[in-house]
């Protein structure tokens, strides 16, 4: 059995987003996009477009932007899931992060919304490397990072795109906790190795000081409250409490989650990394 309902997928056209709501299309679910571009906008800055982008809507992929993370989400998040509870959403499916406590603050404030949910919790996306921040330091040939050798289970924004679908559409996925993680173990460094490789480039990776790296993100203007986000998850997140592999793929969807290196071939034949 499916559930057949109207869909609001919010970051539609963020990196899981759109992916959720061309599945969804594909399979004849009414989905309706949560962007600021929309003919129905949505904006987490503005209250004013949440009770529009809800209405006659049953369940909801919530993705949070910039980040869970940052100060502030939590009260929005509430916020949020009362206006949906009260317009009558029924399922919760929310995105987000592995060791950030505060992402599983907004956890808990979904799971006790009164709405039926699932927890999509994912490791760092390997579409950062082509769809993100990442991709103009990889066209420019150096990549300078504070991060140094403690690994990360990268996960496919595809793999992240078809649970939360099954999430969205399938029985027996609510009320789960699905912590997302690649099949293997890479350093940022091999990363941009594996990378290098595929593009036939010489890339090289440098690890450098959270203050050097807040020195050249400042330099480029970046937002302040942008930098230490960064900082947070390229420092404090990335400390070795995600160094392990988890099921969730395999248990939302009964099959292996995609390996770094089928992203890394995908991707190069894009050409998205060529240099700069």
């Amino acid at each position: 059995m499916t559930f057949e309902n109207n869909v609001l997928v919010i970051g539609g056209t963020g990196k899981t987003g759109r992916r959720v709501v061309e599945r969804l299309k594909a399979r004849g679910v009414p989905v309706r996009v949560g962007s600021r571009s929309a003919e129905q906008p949505f904006d987490w800055e503005n209250q004013a477009t949440w009770a529009g982008a809800l209405q006659n809507i049953e369940s909801v992929y919530i993705t949070y932007q910039p980040d869970l993370a940052v100060a502030g989400a939590g009260d929005t998040i509430r916020s949020f899931t009362e206006l949906a509870v009260a317009s009558g959403v029924q399922h919760l499916v929310l995105l987000s992060g592995r060791g950030e406590e505060e992402a599983q603050h907004c956890e808990q404030i979904v799971q006790n919304s009164g709405a039926d949910w699932t927890i999509l919790r994912a490791s760092w996306f390997s579409q950062n490397f082509s769809e993100s921040y990442l991709l103009d330091l990889l066209c420019s040939g150096e990549v300078m990072l504070p991060t140094g050798d403690v690994p990360e289970p990268f996960i496919d924004a595809e793999d992240i795109a078809d649970v939360a679908v099954a999430a969205l559409t399938q029985e027996g996925q609510r009320g789960q906790i699905y912590e997302l993680t690649g099949p293997r173990m890479l350093t940022f460094s091999q990363a941009v190795e594996e990378i290098a490789r595929a593009t036939k480039r010489d890339i090289r990776y440098v690890q450098i000081s959270p203050e050097q790296f807040t020195d050249a993100l400042t330099a480029q203007g970046v937002p302040a409250d942008y930098v230490w986000l960064l900082n947070y998850l390229f420092t404090t997140v990335l400390d070795g409490r995600n160094t392990y592999l988890t099921d969730g793929v395999q248990r939302a969807l009964g099959r292996e989650p995609r390996d770094f290196s089928e992203y890394v071939r995908d991707t190069a034949h894009t050409g998205v990394w060529s240099a700069s």
